[in-house]
């Protein structure tokens, strides 16, 4: 097992980053810093935004994607919504039948929407589908979609593909080949204050999409965009922009550094080996996810110093790259 936990503070025990990811020290040190010179009013806001570009480049790097065709957000449904512009009239939308909101509901306000089963996506990719909408790692369970069928099916029939990584990105090494739009709220697995989110929109669907919430940030180049007219938005996903949450972006960008630095690969890896721990543990064969879903008491996980979630009347426990061996012991002595 790696010592990447000495890089972190988290309290042993901690296995809910499917909810919240704890950031890098270096990450609160340099959100600490910057919150103390907004209480004295000791910095400008430039060196601030510095940490948005910072970010989107760390993202871009993440995903093997330029960042050119990466927006900043604050929220996955408000990419979603905006993403929505791009749907005709009368668009269909097909998305999983347990799908987190956030990546059901824009579409549903937009288009109608046919759930169907995980599993079953691809083959139930139509002619009359104008969109595929899905998790990459269903939160709930930790099922991953079949995306190479997805994607072969989308293209059969010229079907947008639009992906929420928001339970994948950081571990999961992710490529946009073959995707719309990936969509990423990065307080997750990127471990990135709330209030940061990333999408990457391919230039096909760009030319589709109006920029619902244009704003100065909006701009090629926002600092000569502060007052009036003429409208001017950038040529790439920089158009869709929201103006960022400054100190969000100032705790993200050295997180997802930090990701860049430890390899994707690495610590997709790291977190498997702990997850597959406990699954050997109670006798269940290896998965390929991070987060498990047991039909266990969560009261016997609290009690023995857990912190884990309940989704779906099951316990649902998640690894990341702070997670430890003693932390996989302490989860099955608890469960068992």
């Amino acid at each position: 097992m790696t010592t990447w936990h000495t890089l972190w503070d988290a309290r042993p025990g901690w296995l809910n980053t499917a909810s919240y990811g704890l950031p890098p020290r270096q990450a609160y040190t340099e959100l600490q810093t910057v919150l103390d010179q907004w209480r004295h009013g000791s910095s400008d806001w430039k060196p601030w935004d510095d940490s948005v570009a910072r970010a989107r480049t760390a993202f871009a790097r993440l995903i093997g994607a330029p960042a050119a065709d990466v927006t900043v957000s604050s929220t996955a449904s408000q990419i979603n919504s905006t993403i929505a512009t791009a749907l005709p009239e009368r668009a269909r939308v097909l998305v999983p039948d347990i799908e987190f909101t956030s990546n059901v509901f824009p579409w549903a306000v937009a288009a109608d929407v046919e759930t169907v089963p995980l599993a079953r996506l691809a083959e139930h990719i139509t002619p009359a589908t104008t969109a595929v909408a899905f998790s990459l790692i269903q939160s709930a369970t930790g099922e991953r979609a079949p995306l190479a069928d997805i994607i072969a099916a989308a293209r059969e029939h010229d079907t947008l593909v639009i992906a929420d990584a928001s339970q994948a990105c950081g571990w999961l090494p992710i490529t946009p080949d073959g995707i719309d739009a990936l969509v990423c709220a990065a307080y997750k697995w990127l471990m990135a204050p709330r209030g940061a989110a990333f999408g990457y929109l391919s230039p096909r669907l760009r030319e589709r999409m109006r920029p619902l919430a244009a704003n100065w940030y909006s701009a090629p180049d926002p600092t000569t965009a502060f007052y009036g007219m003429p409208l001017r938005v950038a040529a790439d996903a920089r158009a869709f922009d929201l103006s960022p949450a400054w100190f969000c972006y100032v705790g993200a960008a050295p997180a997802l550094e930090l990701l860049t630095t430890l390899g994707v690969d690495a610590v997709g890896a790291h977190n498997l080996a702990l997850a597959n721990h406990v699954r050997a543990g109670l006798g269940l064969p290896p998965g390929d996810s991070p987060i498990l879903s047991l039909a266990a008491d969560p009261a016997r996980l609290t009690a023995a110093g857990i912190t884990a979630a309940t989704r779906a009347g099951r316990a649902r426990l998640s690894f990341h790259a702070y997670n430890t061996l003693a932390d996989a012991e302490r989860a099955l002595e608890a469960l068992t």
